[in-house]
């Protein structure tokens, strides 16, 4: 397998932007440069002039070109600027990349003069939160979107680029530039060609009863159908489910290589929950024609890529959770896969009142479905055995109960990948060492953590369970604090986040001639000032000194009904003051109207009339319209 340059010298000149290999020693590689032209754009190869340095208006170093991106004024060429080391796998060395660079390549455009732009302004913006953010890894000389098992099978010699599994390459989108140019993808650019993934990655050497052993643990998050928590549910016409994380266990010992791979994704049907500013959000089934049709190639993407797998689902069997559960059945009894085994465990009434042990309830229903599947077994530089299948959970996030089971099966696999490598014998367990258990659970709690992050904008819920192996009081109080924070930033955050990505990864693309526009009703716009000025009013009548004429007390009734009648207009009318994303505008969710199921609607601003049928209540449309040019299909 060719690799990727370790270390690049960026040249910034009027003329160009030019990526020089540099050797670990810092003097200039031998291999050709890239070189971006900043008058046509041109993307070539060329030999580094000896005094191009000289005439150069800046001189970094950099280590790997993440892509280059259009906005409506000029492309920007990003760059990792600075990484910190992860480890190793395969005698690879990982990186964590913890800053980027953006710079715009068109040298008439200046960044002081873009930052001023009205949408070049915000989509930088957006990109410099998505970055910094992110959890992004790489490796110059390991393929990190691959599991131990796809590397073994794929291509000897070939490009890392052209090695990867696309759906874990986060950066493809920004690459494409390079990957479309005239040049040969396979010749010497494709050592500027590095694949980036986004999740999580944790290696950790350390040992059990004496012996050593390194376990790592790989999250790789799906770039297909990316997005944050409301905004991005449920399944599209290719097969891709929101939220999908591959996560990768791999443990080393005694000259063995041993991994086990889970995935998790939404439940892949068509649904939504559709922000109110309520608590809890208003649930939608849309049953369209392609419904099973998505669901089919979801299932053969799974099977294409795993073997069999089991489908385990841990929604509520009961209550709002319901819905999901029954269309979700419904959808796969139609299709009766001979490939996809579908095990339901409902978590909550299982585990109420904190038995969180009877988890092993689900484990004993499992055991002869993982036996089956095994795990990867590689001796040396040989493959021994091979995983055939893989567990696919979901809850209504992906989130919370997902974690505690998936943990609950690495540990299982675990300790039987330690029984082969002869650290555990019939009778041992992984708990009875104290320092590796403890080092276990933080690992996939953390895990669970980042990946939870990324995705509802907080740490996961019920992390203490996995972290101590037991539910405790002080970690139900800081689920709380997580379920409020969740609350705000999903409801008046998660926009700009769902827009990053929409960016980052291709669903829309800049186009010249775009702006933004707030066309809300005036008193829409004006009611959260109002409701704000009315209580700031009531709070100085409170503390400021006051007499008890008829005037004070008119004052205090004239802004407590302002205070009243602003807060029924925004509880009414909630969805209009939800941050929703402003590049891929969700109407067609918001508005559907066809077959499915609706929990009742709320905070939507109905307009009641009279039709043909009778009375109906008819959902306003979005009122916010933002027009931003032409989006991607």
């Amino acid at each position: 397998m060719s690799f990727v340059h370790d270390k690049l010298r960026l040249i910034t000149s009027s003329e160009a932007y030019t990526l020089e290999p540099v050797s670990n020693d810092n003097s200039t590689n031998k291999s050709k440069s890239l070189a971006i032209d900043r008058v046509t754009r041109e993307i070539k190869m060329v030999d580094s002039p000896k005094d191009i340095q000289q005439n150069a208006d800046s001189v970094i170093t950099v280590y790997g070109v993440l892509g280059i991106i259009n906005l409506t004024t000029t492309p920007f060429l990003v760059v990792i600027s600075d990484r910190e080391h992860a480890g190793e796998i395969n005698n690879a060395a990982i990186y964590r990349a913890t800053d980027f660079k953006m710079y715009p390549i068109d040298r008439t455009s200046t960044l002081s003069q873009i930052l001023k732009h009205p949408v070049d302004g915000v989509l930088l913006g957006l990109l410099k939160n998505h970055f910094n953010d992110g959890n992004f890894y790489f490796s110059p000389a390991y393929d990190l979107t691959s599991s131990q098992q796809r590397s073994q099978s794929a291509s000897e010699g070939a490009p890392m680029h052209e090695r990867t599994d696309d759906r874990f390459y986060w950066n493809k989108f920004l690459q494409k530039p390079l990957l479309e140019s005239n040049l040969d993808t396979s010749g010497p650019l494709a050592s500027f060609l590095l694949p980036v993934i986004y999740g999580f990655l944790e290696i950790k050497p350390t040992s059990i009863f004496g012996q050593p052993v390194t376990i790592a643990l790989i999250a790789r998050r799906s770039r297909f159908r990316a997005g944050t928590r409301y905004f991005s549910r449920g399944i599209d016409e290719s097969g891709n489910v929101s939220n999908f994380n591959e996560t990768e266990q791999i443990v080393v010992a005694q000259n063995k290589t041993y991994s086990h791979v889970q995935c998790r994704g939404s439940v892949p049907i068509y649904w939504s929950e559709i922000n109110t500013l309520r608590y809890k959000p208003d649930l939608q089934i849309m049953d369209i024609p392609q419904s099973v049709e998505s669901l089919r190639l979801h299932l053969a993407l799974l099977v294409e890529n795993y073997g069999k797998a089991t489908c385990i689902n841990l929604v509520n069997q009961k209550g709002y959770e319901k819905p999901v559960k029954d269309w979700f059945e419904n959808a796969l009894g139609k299709l009766n896969h001979p490939n996809i085994h579908y095990e339901y465990f409902d978590f909550h009434s299982e585990c109420s009142k904190m038995r969180w042990d009877r988890i092993h309830i689900l484990l004993d229903r499992l055991e002869e479905e993982l036996k089956a599947q095994q795990y990867f077994k590689k001796e040396d530089t040989t493959t021994v055995n091979k995983q055939s299948g893989v567990f696919r959970t979901n809850c209504m996030d992906c989130l919370d109960r997902t974690n505690v089971v998936q943990s609950a099966v690495a540990r299982v696999v675990l300790t039987a990948q330690l029984m082969d490598a002869g650290l555990l014998g019939p009778g041992d367990s992984v708990s009875d060492d104290l320092g590796f258990i403890y080092l276990f659970r933080n690992i996939w709690a953390d895990h669970a953590d980042a990946v939870s992050v990324t995705y509802s904008g907080t740490g996961a819920l019920k992390t203490d369970f996995t972290r101590t192996g037991k539910r405790t009081v002080e970690g139900a109080f800081w689920d709380l604090i997580n379920s409020i924070t969740r609350y705000v930033k999903n409801n008046y955050y998660d926009g700009s986040r769902q827009d990053a990505f929409d960016l980052v990864l291709g669903g829309w693309t800049p186009q010249a001639g775009a702006s933004f526009r707030d066309n809300r009703p005036i008193l829409t716009r004006a009611a959260p000032y109002v409701l704000t000025y009315s209580l700031l009013m009531l709070l100085s009548g409170i503390v400021l000194p006051r007499d008890k004429s008829k005037s004070v007390m008119t004052f205090y009734l004239f802004f407590t009904n302002l205070v009243a009648l602003s807060s029924v207009y925004i509880a009414k009318n909630g969805i209009d003051y939800v941050a929703w994303p402003r590049l891929r505008k969700l109407d067609n969710v918001i508005n559907y109207q066809g077959p499915g199921y609706r929990s009742p609607a709320h905070g939507r601003g109905f307009a009641w009339g009279v039709g043909s049928g009778g009375i109906f209540a008819q959902p306003q449309s979005r009122i916010e319209e933002i027009e931003l040019g032409k989006k991607a299909s």
